[in-house]
């Protein structure tokens, strides 16, 4: 069985695969990769093939959701123990993978890269978004999750079947929390966040404040209507 798969989620990331990329060929070899290209309009498809990286590539943009689901997908027919969502921007940074998988192997579903473990977060609009999401799952869970908006999550063999098999299923902070209801175990790894290598997040002041506003809707309400598939 396989250990640690890397899935990174690309759209037009043609400013900075190759560096994260490489970074992983480089110096965490003992981890596998796959490039998930989602439709990408720039040159991304054409830098993984030219520089040979693992790709699969998505003829059509099918969102987050859908691009990491066929990463998870990806994972589950070759039987990894765990896969870990890393973005394609140069953000997360690889040297915490190891600590996150030591919690798998503790036991936990759902690792997350948490950057306020070690320090509080700031008073931003965007970091207000992120206390509230934190309170709502509290609410609605029992659980604290100090950093629910991060990217950088981990899941293991169980929780890469759900997301690979049930279609409603994105990576985001309202899953993690539906997932925690059902029982899931969640636990968060103290990381450092890079600033973005290049190019332009999606995540305008507008976007992101839409975005808070579907989370908290969904975890407030919407959850209680959710069902994972079977049941």
């Amino acid at each position: 069985m396989n250990e640690v798969l890397i899935i990174i989620p690309a759209f037009n990331e043609e400013a900075n695969i190759e560096t994260v990329v490489d970074e992983l060929i480089r110096d965490y070899p003992q981890y596998d990769y796959i490039v998930v290209n989602d439709g990408s309009t720039d040159h991304t498809k054409e830098i993984c093939r030219r520089r040979g990286y693992h790709l699969l590539d998505l003829s059509v943009n099918l969102g987050l959701a859908g691009c990491f689901q066929a990463g998870m997908k990806y994972a589950h027919e070759r039987n990894y123990v765990c896969a870990i969502q890393f973005d394609g921007d140069g953000q997360h940074q690889p040297e915490y993978i190891g600590a996150m998988k030591e919690k798998i192997d503790e036991g936990y579903d759902i690792v997350i890269g948490s950057r306020f473990l070690d320090e509080k977060k700031g008073l931003s609009l965007r970091m207000l978004g992120s206390h509230l999401i934190t309170a709502a799952i509290r609410l609605t869970t029992g659980v604290h999750v100090a950093d629910p908006t991060s990217g950088m999550r981990m899941f293991n063999r169980e929780m890469i079947r759900e997301f690979a098999w049930n279609l409603n299923y994105g990576p985001e902070p309202d899953t993690v929390s539906f997932l925690i209801r059902q029982g899931a175990k969640v636990a968060e790894v103290p990381v450092r966040i890079a600033p973005r290598l290049g190019g332009k997040s999606y995540l305008k002041p507008l976007v992101a404040a839409q975005y808070m506003a579907r989370i908290l809707i969904s975890i407030l309400l919407i959850q209680n209507f959710r069902r994972r598939k079977g049941t």
